[in-house]
């Protein structure tokens, strides 16, 4: 068996060589990461301090500021770090690292808005029982589900990455690490990790989709009887 050095770091791609452009890019971009984190983190404060917002809707809100807020400082800071100090490399277990969280917050994200198409469908379908069906045990029980679905499948994946070797190129087109671009650079065969991400993916995002919409049909069907 041939010998290989296993790379311990990746290389990022640059954004612009140009120095005006990584001004402009690096001050549009902390602009935006800064109305992102400030604007989820006011939702987030006065779902907490506004007593008229400790219902479940804002509850669900609250945590969905939280997730995007997250999701932007996973990524947003360190590229911005790497914008102003032209320094792209990073290790291969930061990248992992991060890989793991891009994926833990943005997989949450749909999860998280079907069970609020939910608290939405009962508090128009079933107002009688809304009380019954989201109390605030089965609001807790709905986020913990989401977070630890995320957490599982998210580990699922960077377990199975170990079965990976990485030993050059180290280059990948991207400015932050993400599965796709990092079996690009892998000196093993990665159609197993590839056909587990895309069976997760679509089992997931249909999942995500048929729960999020389906309430909705029944909301609007109650709409037009009552119009009726």
């Amino acid at each position: 068996m041939k010998n290989v050095t296993s790379i311990t770091s990746v290389l990022l791609m640059s954004l612009s060589d140009d120095q005006e452009t990584i001004h402009v890019l690096f001050i549009f971009f902390l602009l935006i990461y800064l109305m992102t984190v400030f604007s989820n983190f006011l939702i987030i404060l006065l779902v907490v301090t506004c007593a008229h917002l400790h219902t479940p809707m804002y509850f669900f809100l609250g945590n969905l500021a939280f997730l995007d807020m997250s999701y932007s400082s996973v990524t947003a800071p360190s590229m911005l770090s790497h914008l102003i100090t032209q320094h792209w490399s990073i290790s291969l277990s930061e990248c992992k690292a991060q890989i793991f969280f891009v994926m833990y917050f943005a997989g949450s994200e749909p999860l998280l808005l079907s069970f609020m198409s939910y608290d939405r469908y009962v508090a128009i379908c079933r107002p009688l029982h809304y009380s019954q069906f989201m109390s605030w045990g089965t609001c807790a029980e709905m986020a913990s589900l989401v977070w630890s679905t995320a957490f599982f499948v998210c580990i699922t994946h960077i377990i199975c990455l170990r079965r990976l070797t990485f030993c050059g190129p180290n280059l990948i087109e991207n400015f932050f690490c993400d599965l796709p671009h990092l079996f690009q650079i892998s000196c093993t065969d990665p159609t197993i990790n590839v056909l587990i991400l895309i069976i997760v993916g679509v089992g997931i995002c249909t999942a995500a989709l048929v729960t999020t919409f389906y309430p909705y049909v029944m909301i609007f069907r109650a709409v037009l009887r009552i119009g009726t």
